[in-house]
């Protein structure tokens, strides 16, 4: 963007609190167009339904800029788990219930409730452990300590080609064009089901509308340079792009889909 923008961008980092601190420093900026922020689905979509109260209201305090990625998850399972095909793992996990394990790499993240969506949608009971962070997760499902994984297919990817973990299935409506040979959910037999990750860009609420618009033609810009898109395809995602109402019903749409798989789970952040 800096080159569409004739200025430079500078990254500032805000790690922490569940994606929270990072996004309400850009809510409670100035709706200038110099501090904008990356808002994924997992602080827009998600954890919003798992805390207690959020330091920020997502509809009157940011305003969606554009879509930048869209990706797939990836079900990945122990070289050591007795099950090599999603219907393999559900007729399993229905035989001993409570006795598998799905790591994530933290409570509340999108493979946090893509397995939620799972066991719901499949009648199973799977044991959700979190970690602290995706390495740690990844480490442990090779090593046999878990069974189960959501990943995003850029982090998982490469352990899948060097056979460290199996690829069961992509949450897509098509297969993923990084691991074009793995199948998606709803190939597998789990009709209806499909997951995707996603991020754009978000500024505070009250941005100018000329600003606005200057923001997303960058975005857009940016994000369809031909280095980018083959970029986000190696790293197994698409080019998002899109208008900032496009963005905004992208949010509502899956927020108001993952609030009823955490009520329904009964998951929360403490």
């Amino acid at each position: 963007m800096a080159k569409q923008l004739g200025q430079p961008v500078v990254v500032d980092n805000r790690p922490g609190g569940a994606l929270t601190i990072g996004i309400d420093a850009v809510a409670k900026s100035a709706p200038d167009g110099y501090t904008i922020g990356m808002g994924p689905v997992g602080a827009l979509a998600i954890t919003r339904h798992m805390v207690e109260k959020l330091p920020y209201d997502i509809e009157r305090d940011l305003q969606p800029v554009a879509l930048v990625t869209t990706g797939y998850m990836l079900l990945a399972a122990s070289p050591k788990a007795p099950f090599t095909t999603v219907r393999e793992l559900v007729a399993y996990a229905k035989a001993h219930p409570g006795k598998l394990s799905n790591a994530s790499s933290s409570n509340g993240s999108p493979g946090h409730v893509s397995g939620e969506l799972f066991k719901y949608m499949t009648g199973t009971d799977i044991v959700h452990v979190p970690y602290k962070g995706g390495a740690p997760a990844i480490a442990d499902l090779i090593a046999g300590h878990v069974e189960l994984m959501f990943e995003s297919t850029n982090s998982i990817a490469p352990h899948v080609r060097a056979g460290r973990v199996r690829a069961l299935a992509v949450t897509g409506a098509r297969r993923a064009h990084s691991l074009p040979e793995v199948p998606t959910m709803i190939e597998t037999g789990v009709p209806g089901y499909e997951v995707t990750a996603w991020s754009g860009v978000i500024a505070p609420a009250g941005l100018p509308r000329p600003v606005l618009e200057r923001l997303n033609a960058a975005v857009n810009a940016a994000i369809n340079e031909p280095a980018t898109r083959e970029r986000l395809a190696e790293m197994g995602s698409e080019s998002g792009g899109g208008t900032p109402d496009d963005y905004a019903t992208l949010i509502r749409r899956d927020s108001a889909k993952w609030a009823e798989v955490i009520r329904r789970s009964g998951a929360r952040i403490d």
